[in-house]
């Protein structure tokens, strides 16, 4: 499965600089984490101060169960203390968290098997 969130960075050259970088060499603990809880594959892309995470999961993906997980490790509870001091929410975001889901509205794998089976 595929999901899309999407937050904002503080607006501050420096903080970004230093989040990409923390990025450039994501603690291991952090990337165990994030393999044991059922994440396949994980990009983050950035425009300025915008970000937009693609995940790929496991099919029964369970985003509560990372965050728990999290919260039980030391190290990886650390590195999202870290994260959120340059992390800001969306003005229209929902809910706690500072990632926000996004909506999928345009699917080539799905355009073209409706293609294929109106042939």
């Amino acid at each position: 499965m595929r999901h899309c969130l999407t937050l904002d960075l503080k607006s501050d050259a420096a903080a970004i600089e230093a989040y990409d970088r923390y990025h450039g060499d994501v603690w291991p603990e952090v990337l165990v984490h994030l393999r044991d809880s059922g994440i396949h594959d994980m990009t983050i892309w950035r425009r300025g101060t915008r970000l937009m995470m693609l995940i790929e999961t496991a099919p029964d993906f369970q985003p509560d169960r990372l965050v728990v997980t999290a919260d039980s490790s030391p190290r990886v509870k650390e590195w999202e203390q870290l994260m959120a001091t340059f992390q800001q929410a969306l003005a229209d975001a929902q809910g706690a968290g500072l990632w926000q889901p996004m909506s999928e509205v345009f699917n080539l794998q799905t355009q073209l098997g409706k293609e294929r089976a109106a042939r």
